[in-house]
């Protein structure tokens, strides 16, 4: 069984929360929380709860301006639990030493976290049957 959900925005100046435009490494766990609910309603009609995460890896930094795609999938599913496994992904950068508007697609996207996690949707919340 495999269901899988993605999502992909850009980073804003918003988001940045360091020197240098870095940007805060909980911004990828809140895409992994956004990623964990549109999988709970795609596999049983409810929103579900984040119990815990497992494991979390920053493996890159992050900037303002870049293009992240956040991508997670169930691995198993109890009765109420479902295990996650998250992935976020550099998919363009800006080039601000070209121009101020010049962004590069990168050919190999980047890895930026990985992270493991259970989501629970109560029994009575379930909609749809298995």
């Amino acid at each position: 069984m495999s269901t899988k959900a993605i999502i992909r925005l850009r980073m804003s100046s918003h988001d940045a929360h360091y020197g240098g435009n870095l940007v805060d490494g909980a911004r990828m766990l809140g895409l992994f929380g956004d990623v964990a609910t549109e999988l709970c309603i795609r596999h049983d009609g409810d929103e579900g709860l984040f119990r815990a995460y497992d494991s979390v890896e920053f493996l890159a930094p992050v900037y303002a301006g870049d293009f992240i795609e956040a991508e997670g999938e169930i691995l198993s599913e109890g009765n109420t639990s479902r295990k996650m496994r998250f992935e976020a992904r550099k998919v363009i950068r800006p080039r601000t030493d070209v121009n101020d508007s010049a962004a590069d697609l990168l050919s190999e996207p980047v890895v930026v976290c990985r992270a493991t996690g259970t989501c629970v949707v109560p029994k009575d919340k379930q909609r749809i049957p298995r």
